[in-house]
């Protein structure tokens, strides 16, 4: 199969340029990253989608090289910069992929774009409710490291995600590594964003037809998709393997999941 190449480019809005990088075309799959990552988790599943698809991976609002605002982080403003995105491209209608932070981005993003997202593919998706908005304050920061001269804050850091990771996958850590340390003074945001996001409330908002997945070693998600599959009537798959940077351990799989979803809707 010949390589796509993959197009780099930016767009305005009223936070700032927004980084995305694409390639393929045909009807638009738009893919949100988990936090804090940026859209190099998506490097390998890119050419694989944009075989079928006009594929678009962007860096969420204060990630990667999208611009870094001031003030706090919420999903409703990532949504807001997605929302730019997306009609600067001139996506009219559009698939819809999030992993983890991606998948709550998206949850938004779909609650108010409705008819416009063709299908929701909702990825390793945390489903955020009362408990979890109410013991959001209980729980240990994700990625947090304090600085250190020596730099062993380094080390510290690759540690936190390294059971994620299988032997022989470091260069996904490697890019995981770069990702937060270009935002690490403001490295959980994102994860406190998220638990506290009013989605059971938006999520009767939701018109796409939606499949929630997970990989089986993503214990924090898992649970998720019995709740996704109450709350919209959707479908849900467990993949063959993989943990939480599920599109960068198996991307040939992730991406015929979405090829195929998209395909159906």
């Amino acid at each position: 199969m010949t390589l796509l190449t993959l197009h780099k480019g930016y767009v305005p809005s009223e936070f700032g340029q927004l980084h995305f990088v694409e390639c393929g075309a045909g009807e638009p799959v738009l893919m949100l990253h988990q936090t804090p990552r940026s859209w190099t988790e998506y490097l390998d599943v890119l050419p694989l989608v944009g075989a079928e698809h006009r594929a678009i991976a962007m860096d969420t609002l204060g990630f990667g090289a999208s611009a870094k605002p001031d003030g706090p982080h919420s999903i409703e403003r990532f949504a807001d910069a997605a929302e730019s995105l997306v009609d600067t491209l001139g996506l009219d209608r559009f698939h819809l992929v999030g992993h983890h932070t991606g998948g709550v981005i998206a949850v938004e993003l779909a609650a108010r774009l409705q008819d416009r997202v063709a299908s929701l593919l909702l990825s390793a998706t945390p489903f955020i409710d009362d408990d979890k908005r109410r013991t959001a304050g209980e729980r240990k920061p994700v990625d947090h490291v304090d600085p250190r001269p020596d730099g062993s804050h380094l080390v510290e850091l690759w540690n936190r995600r390294r059971g994620f990771y299988e032997e022989g996958q470091e260069a996904a850590l490697n890019r995981f590594l770069v990702d937060a340390l270009t935002v690490l003074d403001r490295v959980e945001e994102g994860h406190v964003a998220v638990r506290s996001y009013g989605m059971d409330r938006r999520l009767p908002e939701i018109t796409a037809r939606t499949l929630a997945v997970c990989a089986p070693g993503d214990h924090y998600s898992l649970p998720a998709l019995e709740k996704f599959a109450a709350a919209l009537g959707c479908g849900t798959r467990v993949l063959s393997g993989g943990h939480v940077p599920l599109p960068e351990q198996l991307p040939g799989e992730f991406a015929k999941v979405v090829v195929d979803w998209a395909a159906a809707a």
